[in-house]
């Protein structure tokens, strides 16, 4: 069953409860925010926050690859429609990206995701690796993903973390040209997607539901006041939403960049933090920034003293000339790269994504 939720107001009371919620906030922290600016200007940002090297590299996937769910016999297929450019987690999953249509989607850590089980009686099952990537593979717009994803063609199997001995727990969030949004999530088993424009801002634990419960309480004290300044992620959501739309409204699409990634770097994670009390705590490792108008996608690493970015327009997706290239950004992503990066990419032979071990 998908419960499928539309914009409402939220009451301040509401929030209290989701108040009691934050001592569970998990370590790993991201943020996601869309600005909805004049002429079509729409533009998408989030930030990478992780306790250790993510291995992420940028990829360019052209149309017409023919994918597997990587869940056994029982397998989820499709065949990409779209290109599109991604960043990778360990280089065993799409972790961020945006296709040839405009559409972005980004994956962000829920500790309290719980996913269906699966067995011989399930639908076909989709590696959670693979989720955002089916996603970017296979829709134009967050419209038609959505009426794609309420059907619920797959179950969505998790395995560990790569190196660690826990599950992957995350919810993606999808933007597209028109400004439009969805966040999906799994509790208690069952699909939870929040669809409409008005769902800007997406950080982690708590449930979405209860983080605008808590953004409607900050709305009632107002942003000129007071913001909560911590790393939580409810603080994050917080203050992103507050400054996503406080930023100018510029009709100059530079300048409206500029406004977004401050927004997404105030909402950062300092690299290298450590608290006494809370000695896990993740840094940001890097922000992407997406141009949905001009097809643009904006790389920074905390580690590197240059922003860039890749061109989709500049790149041939066709399945009968297209190549899989690979732009290699190092150990913590450490490689410099400055301006526009299109052509520094390599031919390559595809990354594997995750699956179960059958």
């Amino acid at each position: 069953m998908t419960f499928i939720v539309k914009p409402a107001v939220r009451s301040v009371t509401s929030a209290l409860a989701a108040l009691l919620m934050l001592g569970q906030t998990t370590a790993e922290a991201c943020t996601r925010l869309v600005y909805l600016g004049p002429d079509d200007n729409i533009i998408t940002a989030r930030s990478m926050d992780w306790k250790s090297d993510v291995a992420t590299n940028l990829w360019v996937l052209p149309r017409g690859i023919e994918r597997n769910g990587q869940a056994g016999p029982n397998s989820f297929k499709w065949t990409a429609k779209y290109g599109s450019v991604v960043a990778t987690g360990y280089d065993v999953s799409t972790t961020d990206g945006v296709n040839e249509a405009g559409l972005n989607a980004n994956l962000l850590w829920l500790v309290e995701s719980e996913y269906p089980d699966f067995n011989d009686k399930s639908k076909p099952g989709l590696t959670i690796a693979a989720w955002a990537q089916y996603v970017l593979d296979s829709f134009a717009t967050v419209e038609d993903a959505v009426k794609a994803l309420e059907k619920e063609p797959f179950t969505i199997v998790t395995d560990n973390v790569p190196g660690e001995n826990r599950l992957t727990t995350l919810h993606l969030s999808i933007s597209d040209k028109t400004g439009d949004s969805a966040i999906v999530e799994y509790i208690g088993g069952k699909q939870v997607i929040h669809h409409g424009r008005p769902y800007q801002v997406m950080t982690n634990s708590p449930v979405f539901d209860q983080q605008l419960a808590l953004n409607a309480y900050w709305k009632q004290i107002g942003g000129t006041v007071m913001l909560p300044g911590t790393n939580r992620a409810a603080d994050r959501f917080a203050r992103a939403s507050f400054y996503v739309n406080a930023i100018p409204k510029d009709e100059n699409p530079d300048r409206a960049l500029a406004s977004v990634f401050s927004v997404i770097r105030n909402v950062s994670v300092p690299y290298g933090l450590n608290t006494p009390e809370e000695p896990n705590i993740s840094s940001t490792r890097w922000r992407t920034v997406v141009d949905h108008k001009r097809k643009l996608y904006f790389f920074e690493s905390a580690l590197t003293p240059n922003t860039f970015w890749v061109d989709l327009k500049k790149i041939d997706f066709t399945k009968e000339t297209g190549k899989v290239m690979k732009l290699d950004l190092g150990e913590n992503q450490d490689h410099t790269y400055s301006g526009d990066a299109t052509g520094d990419f390599k031919q390559a032979e595809p990354f594997k994504f995750l699956g179960l071990q059958m």
